[in-house]
C-alpha cells in the first residue's frame, strides 16, 4: 500500500480492500480468540514480527482500529536475540507451537523468505 501511495497513486482504485495477514489475524486475536479464552480485548497485546518495515507504519492506520499493538521487523528481532546472547537459534530444542485457532499448514516458515 504505501509503495502505490508514495510512488503510484493512479493505482489505488485497483488495490484490494482487504485487510493485510497482519491485519486479520490481529482482529481474529483481539476479538473471536480473546472471547474464546473469556479475555478482554483491551488486556490483549498483539506483537507482530514482520520482514517489512512498512508494517510499522499499517499498524498506525485508522481503517485496523490498533488491532496489532507493535510491530518488529525481523532484523531488530535478530537484534534483540543477539543482545539476550541467543547467537545460533539451532541450539534451540525444538517444542510444540500452542494452536490457538486450529490446525496450520506450516507455510508460514516461507513468508519471511525472500
Amino acid at each position: 500500500i504505501n509503495l502505490v501511495e508514495k510512488h503510484y497513486p493512479e493505482y489505488l482504485p485497483n488495490l484490494s480492500s482487504c485487510r493485510s495477514p497482519q491485519g486479520m489475524l490481529s482482529s481474529l486475536i483481539k476479538n473471536y480468540w480473546a472471547k474464546k479464552m473469556g479475555i478482554e480485548p483491551k488486556d490483549v497485546v498483539v506483537v507482530s514480527f514482520m520482514p517489512c518495515g512498512a508494517k510499522k507504519d499499517e499498524i498506525k492506520r485508522p481503517q485496523l482500529k490498533g488491532e496489532t499493538d507493535y510491530v518488529l521487523t525481523t532484523r531488530e528481532l535478530g537484534k534483540l536475540f543477539k543482545m539476550g546472547g541467543l547467537n545460533d537459534l539451532s541450539v534451540l530444542e525444538p517444542v510444540k507451537y500452542d494452536d490457538p485457532l486450529g490446525e496450520s499448514t506450516g507455510a508460514a516458515v516461507i513468508f519471511g523468505a525472500t
